[in-house]
Parts: structure tokens; C-alpha cells; sequence
């Protein structure tokens, strides 16, 4: 269980096999289940992760009247479903994903909620091992401070979101945002709320931004992209979401293509030294590649200095073949995020015992040929630059996310990409991919079950 003292069987299981039985089980399902032409070398689902999975239901209500949102104009008419019924989900969602499960606490702003409850399915979630990230607008941080103390003291919380962009209405003191470049103070405040959140705790919280991408704000990506590099102490994913026509979206409102949205990325990472590869070319995926693209970088900086940006796996034949090693050693499941250190340690410890003379070789190899190459230093002296404090690293992940319109979900690609979703919901014995449950009904009939009371 996440944040239990680790037992001596739990840490003998780490070090036999880091990535642990019973994950590596539920990856195999995953991989089996794939269409074929989808496993490729830089698959993520089946090889590194079991994919992402979220509740629904658990608050159909928002303060915001947001001009783009998946929620239907009844929204805010559901009552939310009992504390039960959330934890029951909790349970299906930890069977599909195993252990360090990546689920979203969201549906309508969670944070509505009462905040005993919350912290109630925040706690039960990290007790049978799942990792909970809060979805939110974040303006209940600003309104009620001490909140996202209390949530991560009392409920164990240690991942949160906040979405941010001019779609969004009913935001104290920004009623009606032109342009993102309005919003910069806001994220700036939030910023500084997750910082000050983790100095008062003392405890570990990584912090995600999100927006919705539509043709009124797409020229401003770049600057938005620009602010999360800056910092990226707060915020270290950044995930764009291009508007789909779904829920109560307004119909005027257009989107935009994943050439767009990342030609808009690029003019950003550009400044910092890093030229993304064209789509298509990106050597890691999840899922169906027009669902989702994922970016990991690298981010180091001599004080005084610009930050450099290194893209972590590139589409080169030495950097997939090590992709390749690492999941063919069945090694692609560790995660040691919310490990305690002891814990991290045997599973450092196990994934070296798995391969030691591929670690201590091939990678090491690796590492010190990129490192001397585009930064002019070795994996030994980076290493100790850091713990001296003359250079900072740290990691960053620029993400999209391509949520289908009803149009798309039924044409033949609309139908692999349901078939090959890594998020997913649960509802009626089923897990259901998101696209589906936004586009095709499906939401809708849930909260027409809660009205009738016909949930279980």
C-alpha cells in the first residue's frame, strides 16, 4: 500500500522483480490485447504502463460555465454518487491497472465536494495501492487556502492538476480572458500556491497544467509552453488538449490539428535548443499515435544560465534499441514514483540485479555518449555538478491528448483508436474508454442512472 511502511516481503518482491508480478501480469493483457500493427518498438501500453483510468460521477457539478467542457448542460443537475459507490470504482480501476495505478479524481470540480469525503476516497485509493491525481480548476485553492494542505495531510495526496485557459468562465478575477498571455499572473499564483503547499507540509507534491487548444488561443501555445519551463519547479507535465466537440462545448469554437499544436510546442523548445521531431517520427506512444503524444525532456541550467532542454529518447537507432532492451528484459512496469526511499532503493537495486552488465555497459555507454555529445559532460559529472549545486536538472513532459468528436468515434480509425484506449472509466462491469463515454452517450446515461437511483 502506498505510504505504508514498507515490509520486508513487500521490499524482498522489489528486489526479485522491481516491476512485481502482478503488474507485469496486467501488462501482458495489455500487450495481447493490442492490434498487432500497434506494437511497435516504442509502445507504452503493454510494455511500460497498464494505462490511466479515472472516476465519474463522483461530483457532476462545477462553479465554472467553461465555453468548452465535456459536461453536458445537465450537469449540475446530478447529485453525486455516494462515497461507496466511488470507492467501488476505486477497486474495479485498481483491478484493470494493478498496483501504482494512474487515476484521475475527477468529473465536474472535485473540490465541491464535501472535503471530508474527498479526503476519505484519497486515502482509500493510496490504501490499495492506487496513485490519485485531483483534477481541478484550482480556483478553490485560491478561495479556501489550506485546502491542498489538508488534502495532502489528511488524504495522502501527492499529484494534482490545474487546468488553465481562456475557455474558462467564472474564474475569480479574470471574467472573460482574451488571450493566454491574461492568464500568466494567474498561473503564476497557482504556481506559487503548489510551492508553498509542499514548504508548509514538508511533503512531496507533483503538480500537472493542463489547457484546452482551440484555434483562438493556438498562436499563444508557445509562450504558455515558455512560462512552464520557467517553472517548472511548480509544474513538471504540461498536457494540451485540443477541443473536441463534446458536451456542452460551444459550437463556434474551433480545433485544431496535432501538427498545429505541436509546430506551436516546437517554436517554444526551440529557444531552449530542442527541435521536436516531426509527428510521426516520435519514437515513444501509448495506445493508438493520433490519441496521444508524449514528450519526456530533460532540462538542465548553470546558474545564471538559460535552461537547455534534451529530448530523452529520440528517434535515433541507438535510443530505440535501448527502448527496445529495456522492455524486451520485462523492465518497463517499474515505477518508483511515491516509493519511500527505502522502497526505492530495493527496486533500484532489483532493476540493477535484472540486467547488471546491461546497466553498467550498454546504458552507461549511452548515457556518457549523449551527455559528452550535447551537453559536454559525463553521466559522473553531471551527477556530481548536481549534488554541488552547479547545475540544475530536472525533468519535464510535454503531452497532448486527442479526444474524439462523434464524428470521428465511428469512422474505422475512430473504432481502432476505442479499441487500443489507455483511459479509461468504469461503468456496468465495463471499462470505458473516455472518448466514449464523452461522445457517445454514455456519461449522459450515467447520470440518468444516478437521477432513477439505478447505479450500483
Amino acid at each position: 500500500m502506498i505510504g505504508q511502511p514498507a515490509s520486508w516481503k513487500t521490499l524482498f518482491e522489489y528486489l526479485r522483480n522491481p516491476a512485481t508480478d502482478e503488474k507485469q501480469a496486467i501488462l501482458y493483457k495489455r500487450w495481447e490485447a493490442l492490434d498487432p500493427a500497434l506494437r511497435l518498438p516504442g509502445q507504452g501500453l503493454g510494455q511500460k504502463a497498464t494505462g490511466c483510468g479515472a472516476t465519474v460521477g463522483i461530483q457532476p457539478r462545477c462553479d465554472f460555465a467553461c465555453t468548452g467542457c465535456y459536461l453536458g448542460v445537465e450537469a449540475n443537475h446530478v447529485p453525486a454518487l455516494p462515497t461507496a459507490a466511488i470507492l467501488r470504482q476505486l477497486d474495479i480501476l485498481r483491478d484493470w491497472l494493478g498496483p501504482k495505478s494512474n487515476v484521475q479524481i475527477t468529473d465536474g470540480e472535485v473540490t465541491l465536494r464535501p472535503v471530508e469525503e474527498l479526503t476519505e476516497i484519497l486515502r482509500y485509493a493510496r490504501s490499495i495501492g492506487i496513485i490519485p491525481m485531483v483534477m481541478t480548476h484550482g480556483d478553490s485553492f485560491r478561495r479556501r487556502p489550506g485546502l491542498l494542505e489538508q488534502l495532502m495531510e489528511q488524504g495522502g495526496l501527492t499529484e494534482v492538476s490545474i487546468h488553465v485557459d481562456i475557455t474558462q468562465r467564472g474564474r475569480d478575477g479574470y471574467g472573460v480572458p482574451k488571450s493566454e498571455g491574461e492568464l500568466m499572473d494567474l498561473r503564476g499564483e497557482l504556481a506559487e500556491i503548489v510551492r508553498e503547499a509542499r514548504r508548509k507540509t514538508g511533503r512531496k507534491l507533483r503538480a500537472a497544467t493542463t489547457l484546452t487548444i482551440s484555434r483562438q488561443n493556438l498562436e499563444q501555445v508557445a509562450d504558455v509552453v515558455r512560462w512552464v519551463i520557467a517553472n517548472r519547479d511548480a509544474f513538471s507535465l504540461i498536457s494540451f488538449q485540443p477541443l473536441a466537440q463534446v458536451g456542452r462545448t460551444r459550437r463556434g469554437l474551433e480545433g485544431v490539428t496535432a501538427d498545429e499544436l505541436w509546430e506551436e510546442i516546437g517554436r517554444a523548445t526551440a529557444d531552449f535548443g530542442l527541435e521536436l521531431p516531426d509527428r510521426g517520427a516520435e519514437p515513444m506512444h501509448f495506445g493508438h499515435p493520433a490519441c496521444t503524444r508524449f514528450v519526456p525532456v530533460l532540462a538542465m541550467q548553470n546558474p545564471g544560465e538559460t535552461p537547455r532542454l534534451f529530448q530523452f529518447i529520440r528517434n535515433r537507432p541507438e535510443d530505440v534499441a535501448l527502448m527496445q532492451e529495456f522492455f524486451t528484459r520485462r523492465l518497463g512496469g517499474v515505477a518508483f514514483r511515491d516509493d519511500l526511499p527505502i522502497e526505492a532503493l530495493a527496486r533500484a537495486a532489483g532493476l540493477l540485479r535484472a540486467a547488471p552488465g546491461w546497466f553498467l555497459g550498454p546504458v552507461r555507454r549511452w548515457a556518457d555518449s549523449r551527455l559528452q555529445g550535447e551537453a559536454g559532460t559525463s553521466l559522473a559529472r553531471l551527477v556530481a555538478d548536481a549534488l554541488r549545486g552547479r547545475v540544475r536538472v530536472d525533468g519535464l513532459t510535454l503531452t497532448s491528448h486527442h479526444f474524439m468528436s462523434p464524428a470521428e468515434l465511428h469512422t474505422e480509425e475512430g473504432k481502432q483508436r476505442l479499441d487500443a484506449c489507455v483511459f479509461r472509466l468504469p461503468y456496468k462491469g465495463d471499462m470505458v474508454p473516455m472518448c466514449r463515454m464523452n461522445a457517445d452517450g454514455v456519461r449522459d446515461q450515467l447520470y440518468a442512472d444516478i437521477i432513477e437511483g439505478t447505479t450500483n
